[in-house]
């Protein structure tokens, strides 16, 4: 079938730039004809139907009125009319009409252009119109995404990486340049997928910095913006804390918490452990062999031999001490170690590694497991994270005078006692909640650490956290605690040396190794997380104690924005 508005102009073809990979399909449109216009229907050209139309408009109006003021003088009846007079009747309306419908054209045109862009398409068996986007075709972007390779060479490397002749992991090895090798998976991505990665960054990182470290097959970057919230004042020293998130009201719910403290003298954090732990599972022919390298590696006068093993693994490693657990004839060794201001799981990693190979010697029956056997326990919520504690436990506290409390948190001392007692305490334990006694702990540290490069994974037993607030001062003020006893963060290593990150690192004063102090930079930042979630769990439970918490989200965490419009 052939539909036309007006006679077809020669085809356009569209350049498709082969992004459909295996499926030539030719998109063609053909140009519009000229919108049509309402005054293509005149006989006359417009300026002289309009002068001739206001015209006759305005003399017959004259004429009826000095034809009806002589009735009135001659006491002639109104309703009897003669032929001249009936004529310009039909002249003042027909006229009238006219007028009526040209000031009204402006608005009926604005219809008829807007109609004239879909039903002005040619449609034949063989041309398909561009904005048909609904019609459901195999691996069809919509819309289709810039073209990114410009070479020939490239082109060739693109169709290697589709066929699969050539590994989308290899790229990096084989071209010797980062940038260029994520340019090229991201193109392949969208072919063998028909997707668009339109919207994606790709331009303005540095993909060398990631290389055998942070990110494996790179196509682009997700942006996360940063807020600030503070300043913190913590042990004398106020702080600017970087949250990265892309939750409304969370920033600005801490930042008041960080007002509330400084206005009541400032918060005390103290380090009570640091000691990153990695627990393997070894079995043995009988419980009783499992039993025997259990004593051996509680026995005291072993520790200094075994901590020679695994020390050496690095010059910042330092054991602590080992947790055994037997499960039949299992047994799961917990090692605990210093780290320096690394994280330090590869640390602790390798100087098991050291530790298994000596005890293979003297226990040659022994059989490997893994290196992990999740009594770590790591990035899963888990009992002996809580009890033991994991990376840096912290408690932080503050006095809250009665003043603040009103003026600052909009609520009272005894609503907070009242409410954290049943929300945080009481309502955990009906949940059977696991480290989970506070009200957002999870929210302030999954923002600190992404914002400073910290594993976003490790926020599950990071964020284990038991929010107190107790009325002190006779009942005036509010003394509020937090208590984390896994804080797992590092200042070097991972993505702590990726530029953004670096430079919130720097902000906070604890970017990279502190020589002087090695590890003091890593407890200071756990110090500095337990300060902002407890601004944070200040905050959100005055908020909610007011009734104040529906309405702040209504006012920053809901976007006026047509996000219609905007997909479209």
């Amino acid at each position: 079938m052939d539909v036309r508005r007006r006679p077809p102009r020669p085809p356009v073809p569209i350049n498709t730039n082969a992004a459909f990979s295996g499926n030539h399909h030719h998109l063609h449109h053909r140009k519009k004809s000229p919108t049509p216009k309402a005054s293509d229907a005149l006989p006359l050209p417009l300026y002289l139907t309009n002068a001739i139309f206001f015209t006759l408009f305005f003399s017959v109006a004259y004429f009826l009125l000095h034809r009806w003021r002589d009735k009135i003088r001659s006491h002639t009846p109104l309703h009897v009319v003669t032929l001249s007079e009936l004529g310009a009747i039909v002249s003042l309306i027909a006229s009238f009409i006219y007028l009526l419908g040209f000031f009204g054209i402006g608005f009926v045109q604005s219809f008829i252009a807007r109609a004239s862009i879909h039903d002005s398409w040619d449609l034949d068996d063989d041309a398909v119109p561009v904005d048909a986007a609904y019609i459901p075709l195999p691996k069809i972007m919509d819309p289709p995404p810039p073209q990114l390779i410009s070479s020939e060479e490239d082109e060739e490397i693109v169709k290697s990486v589709v066929n699969g002749t050539l590994p989308s992991y290899a790229l990096e090895s084989h071209l010797g340049n980062c940038h260029r090798a994520a340019l090229i998976r991201r193109e392949a991505v969208q072919r063998l997928t028909g997707r668009s990665l339109v919207g994606l960054p790709l331009e303005g990182f540095d993909y060398e910095s990631i290389l055998g470290q942070c990110c494996e097959m790179p196509v682009g970057y997700v942006q996360i913006p940063v807020g600030v919230a503070g300043p913190l004042l913590m042990n004398g020293c106020e702080y600017s804390v970087p949250m990265a998130t892309t939750e409304g009201c969370l920033v600005a719910s801490t930042n008041r918490g960080c007002k509330a403290i400084y206005a009541s003298g400032g918060a005390t954090s103290i380090l009570l452990r640091d000691g990153m732990t990695r627990a393997p599972v070894v079995r043995f022919p009988t419980a009783k062999r499992a039993s025997d390298l259990k004593f051996f590696l509680e026995n005291p006068l072993n520790f200094d031999t075994l901590s020679v093993f695994f020390n050496k693994s690095s010059r910042f490693a330092r054991l602590q001490g080992i947790q055994c657990s037997i499960a039949g004839r299992n047994l799961y060794m917990r090692f605990s170690c210093s780290t320096g201001d690394a994280m330090g799981m590869n640390m602790v990693s390798k100087g098991v590694q050291n530790v298994l190979d000596y005890l293979q010697t003297d226990f040659p029956d022994m059989d490997v497991i893994g290196i992990s056997g999740n009594f770590c326990s790591d990035k899963k919520p888990a009992a002996v994270n809580w009890i033991e504690g994991r990376g840096k436990s912290v408690v932080c506290e503050a006095i809250i005078s009665e003043e603040v409390v009103r003026k600052v948190l909009k609520t009272t001392v005894p609503a907070l006692v009242e409410l954290n007692m049943l929300k945080n305490l009481a309502g955990s334990a009906v949940a059977g909640a696991l480290g989970g006694f506070n009200a957002h702990a999870a929210n302030i540290v999954s923002a600190v650490f992404i914002a400073t490069g910290q594993d976003p994974a490790q926020n599950i037993e990071s964020s284990h956290c038991i929010t107190m607030m107790e009325a002190v001062n006779d009942g005036k003020d509010l003394h509020v605690s937090v208590t984390m006893p896994a804080i797992e963060v590092g200042t070097v290593g991972g993505g702590t040396q990726l530029a953004s990150q670096s430079a919130c690192l720097n902000l906070l004063g604890v970017k990279g190794a502190n020589k002087e102090s090695p590890g003091s930079n890593a407890r200071l930042l756990a110090t500095i997380v337990a300060g902002s979630v407890l601004a944070g769990e200040l905050s959100l439970m005055s908020a909610i104690a007011a009734g104040q918490l529906v309405k702040s989200h209504m006012k920053y965490n809901r976007s006026s924005r047509d996000i219609s419009n905007l997909a479209s």
